[in-house]
């Protein structure tokens, strides 16, 4: 079987060094910042604003209107919602989410409409967030809650990194 015409793998060349990757959605009036990187299968909506070096895995979803700053990695098949009360049909309603500069969201996360993730704090993967998260927090499960301090996740992550160094 053969899948020629596809653009399955492609790799789109955006404006500003960035990069997509094919088959993906970007939608009207979408603004992609500088070295960027989108996976495919993303859903990015329409009017999404996404700031300078983010990594968006693929899969992930990014409703209309969402907001990311620099920095920010997007797990594969994260969702950003903007509906709160859906489908209302109605924008003057929505209430995107904003994500701030450094922040992480962990693979099949979702954010529910009018949350923010603040800045350098971290979303576990396959939590459900139903509330804003402070600066330099660390948050995960199904509602997601409080676990550590950023500070204490990036020393937890060093110790690992140290623990699987190969041997010399």
């Amino acid at each position: 079987m053969q899948n020629e015409g596809l653009a399955s793998g492609q790799r789109l060349e955006l404006e500003r060094g960035s990069v997509a990757w094919m088959p993906c959605h970007i939608g009207k009036d979408a603004r992609i910042g500088e070295n960027c990187s989108i996976g495919a299968l993303a859903h990015i909506g329409r009017q999404v604003v996404v700031g300078d070096e983010c990594r968006i895995q693929g899969g992930a979803y990014l409703a209309d209107g969402c907001v990311l700053d620099d920095k920010v990695f997007i797990g594969p098949n994260s969702t950003l919602l903007n509906d709160k009360y859906p489908p209302s049909g109605n924008p003057l309603q929505w209430q995107p989410v904003h994500i701030h500069s450094g922040a992480v969201v962990g693979g099949g996360a979702t954010i529910i409409a009018g949350c923010s993730v603040g800045r350098n704090a971290v979303l576990g993967a396959g939590s459900t967030l139903t509330r804003d998260i402070s600066d330099n927090e660390v948050w995960a499960g199904n509602p997601a809650v409080f676990l550590m301090t950023r500070n204490t996740y990036d020393e937890k992550q060093l110790q690992l990194k140290d623990k699987h160094q190969p041997m010399r």
